[in-house]
């Protein structure tokens, strides 16, 4: 924990729709909690919005979404807009998987942060979510 926050960074770690392997999100969730977060890992099969009413319900600072299934572009979106309604303007939503360049571009402009493809080194991730929340949440 940085001497920076009076708390761990919060990370809820989420599976969206039918997409079987959490492999890499537990990966991740192992690897941060190492960097000294809190992080909930809600399972699979989640929908976006049990993904965002457990955000909100757990106070989180950051949403990481693992997405293999080819659905990123419904995913985010809505997953973004859920946020918006309920006044999450202050959380990141990151994530990452097999996304194309383009649709990560996309995604981007539409707020959704930095995403990531399989075999980020977890040292990257980790640095990325402490900066922005370093930026963007106040403690």
């Amino acid at each position: 924990m940085s001497a920076l926050f009076h708390r761990p960074i919060r990370v809820l770690i989420a599976k969206v729709g039918l997409d079987g392997h959490d492999r890499g999100a537990k990966i991740i969730a192992t690897a941060l909690r190492d960097a000294g977060m809190e992080v909930i890992y809600t399972g699979l099969r989640q929908t976006a919005e049990t993904v965002v009413n457990a955000a909100l319900q757990e106070d989180v600072d950051v949403i990481g979404i693992s997405i293999l299934s080819g659905a990123h572009n419904t995913v985010f979106p809505k997953i973004l807009r859920l946020m918006k309604e309920k006044g999450m303007d202050d959380v990141l939503l990151t994530g990452g998987g097999i996304i194309p360049a383009d649709d990560m571009q996309e995604l981007n402009k539409m707020g959704v942060g930095k995403l990531f493809e399989p075999g980020a080194p977890t040292s990257e991730i980790a640095t990325y979510i402490r900066d922005w929340v370093q930026q963007n949440r106040p403690f």
